[in-house]
Formats: structure tokens, C-alpha cells, sequence
């Protein structure tokens, strides 16, 4: 991959680890499950249907507050429906917008974007299965939406020890291409390891697109529309630790600006959103 920094988790509960980690950003929020949660069931659905307007299900979903100095994105994380709302056709919408309703301030001033960005951490793990979502990426120079994993003991060990499973990123300037990427200790940042999926017509912002992985003991399987087109395995990671047998749990965001994607220039648009229909896990443990 061609980032030179990672996404960062944006909030913890270990003290320990909110006073040493260098991968918090400027402003830490919505606490983090840690080694200490308890294992949770490993089926998950979320169909995201509600009147429009409405917001998502306390009981599956946490929306996290706050920017990202590690990745130098440009957008605020916000709660609430202003950034992430059902469109009561069954869908979540995560809306990126060019604004600072509320004066918030970022790692470099006033910032200039919100957004969205929901965990399970403390709602749903899983072990292995397969987990999906269908959705349709935004457009536009400067977007970076993802659909991802954290290993839920990240409060404990920190990044990227806790392992991370990256099913989705695309990055603006990419319409036609996603990728799948896996990080770990000794393959993290720009060092992890993945690949990419590029659409052969069309491009993914132009309709809604199913991305998945089947995680099973000491294999992972990326693919897009049923497409497989990656398998990573303890073989692949150099001699470093494989370090994903343990429980995982679901993040949804849309990232605006960073190192990877570059910031939004005069041809970007705003509003943007990522439209997701469904989010589904089955087969874990």
C-alpha cells in the first residue's frame, strides 16, 4: 500500500495506553473495547432499516468523536445523525460535508470537514466467519472510505499488535480500485500486506458493490462481488507474528484528506457519501 501512516483508533480505555500510544490522535473519544471485554456472539446483522432521519442502533453500532493527527486526515468525527442517518430505504448513509457547525477544532485549527466513523467494539466481536457489506463508495479527490477490523485487545497491546483486517479502502483518486490489506507487527503502514481489486468497467462510486473476506483459521480470503482475489495466510507475513485468531471487531468511516489519498482539491464535491445497504457476519466463533 502506498500510505505512509495508518488509520489510528481513535479511543481506548487502558490509562496506560492513553498516556504512551503515539498512534492516538489530537482528540480521544468514545471508549474502546479492550482483552478485558467478554467474547460476543459471532453472528451479526444489520439491515439499517428505520424511518429516514433516524439514527443507527445503539445495540450494534458506537459512534466515535474526534480528528485523526496520525493520518492527517481533515474531517471531524461527529455523534448523532448530522454525519450518520438512516435514508429510511434501508440504508445507512455516512455524509462527509464541508463545514464546522459546531466550531470544532482539529490537529491543524478550525476544522474543515465532518464525518462519521462507528464501531462494535463494545457491542459485537467475532472470530474467523465471513463477514460483508454491500455499499457504494463515494466520489471525488480526497475520499477515504473504509470498511475494516480491529482486534478488540488493541487497549491492551495497542497497534499493530491487536492485528488489523482491512476488508474495503478506496481512496478518491482510485475510482475503478479497492483494497484489501492486513496489518500486523512487522507489516504495518505502508508496510502492510494486500492487495488490490481493480473493476473492469464502470467505477465503484457508479452502484453499490458487495466486499467481503472469509477469515478461517490461518487464512484469509478478500473478494468483491464473490470475486476472490486475495488469500493471505501465516506464510505471507515474513516470519513476523500472525496475529489474527482472536476476537475482531467492525469499524464503518469515511475519511476525508490524509497522507494516502491526499486532500480534497477544487474538483471535489461536497456533500459526499458512502451508502451502506447492509452489514452481515456469519460463521464465526
Amino acid at each position: 500500500m502506498r500510505r505512509t501512516q495508518r488509520k489510528t483508533l481513535i479511543g481506548v480505555t487502558a490509562a496506560a495506553a492513553l498516556a504512551t500510544a503515539s498512534w492516538l490522535p489530537a482528540t480521544a473519544a468514545t471508549p474502546m473495547a479492550d482483552s478485558g471485554s467478554p467474547h460476543l456472539a459471532p453472528t451479526f446483522t444489520d439491515d439499517f432499516d428505520g424511518p429516514a432521519g433516524s439514527g443507527v442502533d445503539g445495540s450494534k453500532w458506537t459512534l466515535e468523536t474526534g480528528d485523526n493527527v496520525n493520518n492527517h486526515e481533515r474531517q471531524y468525527y461527529t455523534n448523532g445523525t448530522n454525519n450518520a442517518a438512516l435514508d429510511g430505504n434501508g440504508n445507512l448513509v455516512i455524509t462527509a460535508k464541508k463545514e464546522n457547525p459546531a466550531g470544532y477544532n482539529c490537529w491543524y485549527g478550525p476544522c474543515e470537514y465532518t464525518s462519521a466513523r462507528l464501531n462494535t467494539a463494545q457491542t459485537f466481536t467475532t472470530t474467523h466467519g465471513h463477514i460483508e457489506a454491500r455499499m457504494k463508495v463515494p466520489r471525488g479527490q480526497g475520499m477515504w472510505p473504509a470498511f475494516w477490523m480491529l482486534g478488540n485487545d488493541i487497549g491492551s497491546v495497542g497497534w499493530p499488535q491487536c492485528g488489523e483486517i482491512d476488508i474495503m479502502e478506496n481512496v478518491g483518486f482510485e475510482p475503478n480500485t479497492v483494497h484489501g490489506t492486513i496489518h500486523g507487527p512487522g507489516y504495518s503502514g505502508a508496510g502492510g500486506i494486500g492487495a488490490g481489486y481493480t473493476l473492469q468497467g464502470g467505477a465503484f462510486p457508479d452502484d453499490f458493490h458487495t466486499f467481503a473476506v472469509d477469515w478461517a483459521p490461518n487464512e484469509i480470503k478478500w473478494s468483491v462481488d464473490g470475486n476472490v482475489y486475495q488469500t493471505r495466510g501465516p506464510g505471507d507475513v515474513g516470519g513476523n507474528q500472525w496475529v489474527f485468531e482472536h476476537p475482531f471487531d467492525l469499524i464503518l468511516n469515511l475519511a476525508v484528506g490524509g497522507y494516502w489519498p491526499g486532500d480534497p482539491d477544487g474538483g471535489t464535491q461536497f456533500p459526499q457519501q458512502l451508502v451502506v445497504d447492509y452489514v452481515h457476519v456469519t460463521g464465526g466463533s
